[in-house]
Formats: C-alpha cells, structure tokens, sequence
C-alpha cells in the first residue's frame, strides 16, 4: 500500500521511512518544495505543525492535488486540542497520536481496504465543519453560519440515503469526543424528525439545533471538556454555563432562528423544572426543545465515553422511558422507532 507522507521537517521523513519501509512504499513530500504526485492510490499521511497558517494553506494545496484519496491520517502528538480540530477542519478521516500507533492503524486500513471500510464522505465533512465551527470561536473568530448548515445538510443526506442506524455505526466508528457527540446528536435529532414525519424545513431547522446546540463548549476550558473521567462537582457547574455561552455566541449572527437559539439555550431543560439553566417547566419549554432533548440524551448514552463504554440502544431507550415527568412521554413513545432502528 502506498503513504503518501507529507511533513514540514527533513528528520521526519528518514523517521517514517525506517517505521514503514519496507511493508510500504512510502511517497514523501517535503512542505513548499513542489508539487505532491496525482494519484488516487494508498493513503495520505500529514505531520506537519497545523498552528503555523503558511503550514496549513501549504496542505490544503497538496490535498486539492490529491483529493481523490479518501483516507487521510494527521499526526498530532499529544493531542495538542487546536491542532486536532484543524486537522479535523482540513479532512482528516482519523487523528492519530503517537507514533506507535501509526503502523496498527496502517495495517487496519490495508485489512478492510477491500471491504471498503471507510469513512463517508458526508462524515468527513461534518466533522470538518463542526472542526471548523469550534476552531472559529476558540481563536476568537467570527462563526460561520454557513458551517452548521453544511455539517446538518450533509447528515440529513446521509440518513435520507443509509438510514439512521448506519449513520450511528459509522459516527462511533470513525470519531469520538465532543465531535462524536454533535456527530450523533444531529444524527439522531434528523432520524427521530424523519420517522415522525416532519417536512424538510422543520427537519433542517431542528437538525441546525442539533449541530449547533453543544457550540458553547468550545469556551468551555479543556481541562474540563477533554477529562477522561468524570467531573467533579465545580467542573460540573462550569460544564453547566455551555448552554448559555453558546445562546450568547450566537444570538447576534443575522438569520439564525429563534428557535435555534432556543434549542441551543433549553436543550437540558426538564418539565418537572429540574434541568437548567433557566430551570422552565412544562409549557415553558418549546416542541423543538423537547425532542432535541432527547436526542442528546440518547445520543450521550449510546457514545462511548472513557469510564465507561457505549450503552446498546435498547438499554439506552429503556432510561428514556424512565424519566418520565421530566421529557415528554407521547414522544419517548414516539422516538421508539428511531431509536432502536437497526
């Protein structure tokens, strides 16, 4: 299998050579030295500084010459945070971390190469749109409207297309953190308004909800949003603020909804007035909100998370059924389809 390896330093090349050589026939290219061959063969590797713009608008080049490859791995070390939403934002279909792991995940794609196991390419451009979505307001930029709406039309295509139970398996498979959960919760919020029969407004209007409602972690500090165990009690009511930090990084874009930024603001809201951060009670609380709710409930009990693994989806709507009195039973009753959709 041919790796097509793109670096910005000379030692790395030597590096990735003795690692890969010769199970693969290793291509290097060198950053701002010329032109990356055309193929549409192998895999493209980059490991390169992603927090350097002359470094990031040289591989966007190499990836328009190569564009044809579909899997394309990004090294970070260290997951250093804004360099794996750039990564993320420029295509990546998997990140890795260390070195070591550069050979397994190698022999993982020859290994289902002929099964054609890999990510579609609705999933790698909604993961590079919400990449590019956090990326924004991490960096203090303006956000991009125009983000969101991609990253929600290329879900409902792909759900339209596969079903919701591939799109489920596909999401898991291929990411994991706070990507993974917007991935999924989009995801599921589209399904559950497919199977009820919304038309194609409301379906996008809530699947826009959906991408955008966790937009306020992106403030939120990654100590407390990349823990790999569970928070304690101030973590908690700091992860509690994303709500309303991210009603407040959107309500002034022109042409948002209402009921976006509604959903965005309520989506941990309950009908017994136990959710926050406004704490509404039952007609308080919008359609939109309630069935974006959830879906982001499901939606985080079927991830996996580091303490724990992913909940099967049986088990998952067994819970929903049990808060009854906080989400609204008519609809728990209704989502039943979706959520067990195989």
């Amino acid at each position: 299998m041919l790796v097509h390896f793109v670096t910005d330093e000379p030692s790395k090349i030597a590096a990735i050579r003795a690692m890969l050589e010769p199970r693969f026939d290793v291509i290097p290219q060198l950053l701002g030295t010329g032109d990356a061959p055309v193929t549409a063969n192998g895999v493209l590797m980059v490991d390169a500084d992603l927090r350097m713009k002359v470094r990031v608008e040289q591989i966007r080049l190499v990836l328009q010459k190569l564009s044809c490859i579909s899997e394309k791995l990004f090294v970070v070390r260290n997951q250093v945070r804004c360099m794996v939403e750039q990564a993320y934002a420029l295509g990546a279909t998997d990140v890795i971390s260390r070195p070591k792991e550069i050979v397994s995940r190698l022999v993982q794609i020859a290994e289902t190469s002929a099964q054609t196991d890999v990510a579609s390419p609705e999933i790698v451009d909604s993961a590079a749109a919400f990449a590019s979505l956090f990326s924004a307001i991490r960096n203090g930029k303006p956000l991009n409207l125009s983000d969101a709406e991609l990253a929600t039309s290329q879900v409902i295509h792909s759900i339209a297309q596969n079903g919701l139970g591939a799109w489920l398996d596909d999401v898991r498979r291929y990411h994991q953190g706070t990507f993974q959960h917007c991935l999924l919760v989009t995801g599921v919020a589209v399904g559950f308004a497919m199977d009820i029969g919304f038309d194609s407004t409301d379906v996008k209007r809530l699947g826009i909800a959906a991408t955008l409602h966790d937009i306020g972690k992106a403030r939120i500090p990654l100590t407390i949003l990349d823990k790999p165990g569970r928070l304690d009690l101030s973590e908690e009511d700091v992860m509690r603020r994303h709500p309303v930090i991210g009603y407040e990084l959107l309500k002034d874009i022109p042409n948002i909804s209402p009921e976006v930024l509604d959903g965005v603001r309520h989506h941990h809201e309950y009908l017994d007035g136990s959710g926050y951060p406004d704490a509404l009670k039952a007609t308080q609380i919008s359609d939109l909100v309630r069935l974006l709710t959830i879906s982001d409930i499901f939606a985080a009990l079927i991830e996996s998370r580091p303490y724990r693994p992913a909940m099967p989806r049986p088990h998952a709507y067994k819970i929903l059924c049990g808060m009854d009195g906080q989400l609204e039973r008519s609809l728990v009753k209704a989502f039943r389809n979706a959520a067990l959709v195989t």
